[in-house]
């Protein structure tokens, strides 16, 4: 399996949290549209061939593209690269971005699963945010989208925010459920350097929770989503059985992907790529036929580590039979010893040939995974 991920930096405001690389040249979307093309052919060797099975469109918005915008894109990549009949095919959505005439059109296009940005149902939260939707409108949207024809839609929600409540996080919760999307994504707020959310910290003018509050959100997650059906398959993602997000899944697996884009990342399973973040040195890169990227060579002990900051975070785990052949013995017997305390404290486990997190593990996963890594480079 491998995977195309192309990044649309394309908003039109920047949220209070978001540290992804993003822009507001709108003017700049015709030509950014073409120098995906042209990268996306440049670069056709770089999956060697492989079928590709999933594509991603992220943001940034992605949903700030036109159907003109968006054809070009997908009709270079089926005109590339050899896409399975069944390949999952994701957009994410600002919902005020979903009307009835664009969730039509992205209908129209080959896309069969929407990921919409919700993050809260709360109206002054989601204007604390910057959010452009309102609760009512992303509902709405989700309705719309349903009446389409979309079968798989996924929705993102954030906790951890400032001065938020159980019963805050209960009531996104329980009307999150109420939707019954195929699949859930929820993540905790982060103060990421250089947002504006880390200038408000710096000024007192926001305040990160008490972490045992956030213990008990991600407990209230964990119980809510498990009573209602879903399956918690990855720290931070939980889908109705078989609804699994295929594309990151495959970045979890260690599975090969091409990121095309200003700012996306490319794996093809010895090397990490990065482009340029810069719309403008982007395009002038692919205008003049020099793409502008870094590029680490992984070495043994990196894709080590890699894989267990990846492996563990999902409920398949590492497995330990491919840890053995892929790492080796040395590395296969230090990852066993370093284990074994977490093992006996009951936070790690080893099931059907797998070491993975236990349920109580999930809370302490940062430092299992810090105690596994090979620190010796």
């Amino acid at each position: 399996m491998a995977g195309i991920y192309l990044h649309i930096p394309f908003c039109a405001r920047r949220c209070t949290y978001c540290d992804f690389y993003s822009t507001t040249q709108h003017e700049k979307k015709t030509a950014y549209a073409e120098a995906l093309c042209k990268e996306l052919e440049r670069r056709k060797e770089y999956l060697r061939s492989e079928p590709v099975e999933t594509i991603y469109f992220g943001g940034g918005t992605p949903s700030q593209l036109d159907e003109e915008q968006l054809s070009r894109v997908l009709n270079t990549i089926y005109k590339v690269y050899a896409v399975v009949p069944d390949a999952e095919i994701t957009i994410e959505c600002n919902p005020d971005d979903l009307t009835r005439d664009y969730a039509a059109m992205l209908r129209r296009l080959p896309f069969n699963r929407l990921s919409m940005g919700i993050q809260t149902f709360d109206e002054s939260m989601l204007r604390w945010l910057r959010r452009r939707h309102t609760a009512s409108q992303a509902v709405e949207a989700y309705r719309t989208c349903r009446e389409i024809g979309f079968e798989r839609i996924s929705i993102d929600l954030m906790y951890g925010l400032p001065q938020e409540t159980e019963a805050q996080w209960a009531n996104d919760l329980q009307r999150a459920v109420a939707l019954r999307p195929e699949h859930l994504s929820a993540y905790h707020l982060i103060y990421e350097q250089g947002t504006p959310l880390w200038k408000l910290r710096e000024r007192c003018r926001a305040e990160e929770i008490p972490e045992e509050l956030s213990v008990r959100l991600f407990e209230m997650l964990l119980d809510r989503l498990g009573e209602a059906g879903y399956e918690h398959y990855e720290i931070s993602n939980f889908c109705l059985p078989g609804y699994e997000s295929r594309h990151n899944s495959g970045y979890w697996t260690g599975e090969h992907y091409l990121g095309c884009g200003a700012a996306a990342h490319s794996f093809d399973g010895i090397s990490r790529q990065w482009n340029v973040a810069s719309i403008d040195a982007y395009i002038k890169g692919t205008e003049e036929g020099e793409l502008n990227f870094e590029r680490e060579a992984l070495d043994l002990c990196t894709r080590y580590n890699d894989y267990v900051v990846t492996a563990l975070r999902t409920r398949w785990g590492m497995d330990l039979k491919r840890l053995r052949e892929t790492f080796g013995e040395a590395l296969y017997r230090y990852c066993l010893e370093m284990a074994e305390p977490h093992i006996g404290r009951q936070v790690l486990a080893v099931t059907d040939g797998a070491l993975h997190l236990t349920r109580d593990g999930l809370f302490v996963s940062d430092g299992i995974m810090s105690d596994l890594l090979w620190m010796k480079v």
